[in-house]
């Protein structure tokens, strides 16, 4: 939900790994066949530069290069900027070069279709991961409607948080609105339901809205800047940059308040501080989790070899949900024993904790989020059911006509 400081260029970062998979996605511009009997899949990023695209995109390549599929396929990363129609050329390319499936995180929901659905005509599979897209023939993968497992009525990452962050507030105060990158489907849907949730409270006030690109030193810049403007503020709803905002509490010495927020191993690590909370700290820790892209991997493999109904359309992923409260310091390099965060040191600052889930992605490791390495002995696992997203709420994934 969460991503990252961008580059606005097209970068072309061929990795020409041996990885995998085989089976029968249909043969387009001589993709399935690269004379080894090996299938082409493109890695397809629209931003890099922070924590939790690097995460993501690391994942993805590490599961691509996990037996079996290290035998089985060749992948290659590529990495856009923020404009949309940089991601249009990078994905022509592929198409070109023989694609047999892009996974991607995408710019815009519906500036690239025209593209995809060319490639679609031509036997390329599309899979979408946390940000999505609205032509029909691609895959989305994504958290973004998804609802906590104890509240399924209130089914967005926005509306969640927003509520969390009235009721913390006693239905009024000044807030500010931390939001992520303008144009994006994640950004849009997590505003959209968080605003919903807001103007039923006419005692809440946003007092300033600004975009932190997901990025926690942009947060910072934003969130000084907004408490300059504003001498009293009573809460933050953020996206991904929370400890950048918590950050720019801390340097103009204000009292801390209630924050929401993503990810970050650090702003967990900041709810459960006795210290933090004294100064007036509370929060919760929710948001996109990165394994998404390694998860989007395994459905294009398993679509390539047993076609296209074997996958859903539509694929949700669990939204994470962590209080000051829920927060259990991780005694190893992975989440277990209920643990789900990482002690100070042991991860950069920034790092987005959510790279493990055990059913989807059990081949996942520190080491394959930070290095795009697989994790040593592991072996692709067979995949539960994909959890299909609600029909009623495809609207946001899928556009006004679902």
């Amino acid at each position: 939900m969460k991503k990252l400081l961008f580059t606005a260029l097209l970068v072309v970062i061929p990795v020409a790994l041996l990885v995998g998979c085989g089976g029968q996605g249909a043969a387009n511009n001589g993709g399935g066949d690269n004379g080894e009997g090996k299938k082409k899949i493109f890695i397809a990023l629209s931003y890099s530069g922070n924590l939790w695209q690097d995460e993501a995109a690391n994942l993805a390549m590490a599961i691509a290069k996990t037996p079996p599929y290290d035998k089985e396929v060749i992948v290659e990363k590529q990495i856009a900027g923020t404009d949309v129609q940089a991601q249009i050329s990078q994905y022509q390319s592929m198409i070109a070069a023989g694609a047999d499936a892009i996974v991607s995180f995408p710019v815009s929901p519906t500036g690239l279709n025209q593209t995809i659905k060319q490639g679609c005509e031509q036997g390329v599979k599309f899979f979408m991961y946390d940000a999505t897209v609205t032509e029909p023939c691609a895959w989305n993968v994504s958290y973004i409607t998804a609802g906590t497992a104890d509240e399924p009525n209130k089914p967005y990452f926005g509306a969640n948080t927003a509520q969390w962050l009235a009721d913390e507030l006693g239905g009024k105060g000044k807030i500010f609105m931390n939001r992520g990158v303008a144009g994006n489907s994640v950004d849009q849907t997590h505003y959209d339901t968080a605003k919903a949730v807001f103007d039923k409270y006419p005692d809440i006030e946003i007092v300033a809205e600004y975009y932190g690109m997901w990025d926690a030193s942009t947060s910072q810049k934003e969130t000084a800047k907004a408490l300059a403007a504003n001498p009293e503020v009573d809460g933050v709803w953020s996206e991904l940059g929370e400890s950048g905002v918590l950050k720019a509490f801390l340097a103009a010495n204000r009292p801390l308040v209630p924050i929401t927020g993503e990810n970050a191993n650090s702003f967990r690590l900041a709810l459960a501080d006795p210290k933090m909370q004294e100064q007036g700290l509370t929060g919760v820790s929710s948001g996109s989790p990165p394994m998404q892209a390694g998860y989007a991997v395994k459905l294009a493999m398993k679509v390539l070899k047993e076609g296209d109904e074997s996958v859903p359309k539509n694929v949700e992923v669990p939204l994470p949900w962590v209080t000051a409260e829920d927060v259990k310091i991780c005694e190893g390099d992975k989440f277990e024993n209920g643990c789900n965060t990482f002690p100070e040191g042991k991860v950069p600052d920034d790092f987005v904790t959510e790279v493990f889930q055990e059913d989807l992605l059990p081949e996942s490791s520190l080491n394959a989020a930070l290095k795009g390495e697989p994790t040593p002995g592991a072996t692709i696992q067979p995949l539960p059911e994909p959890l299909e997203m609600p029909a009623d709420r495809l609207s946001v994934t899928r556009g006004a006509e679902g």
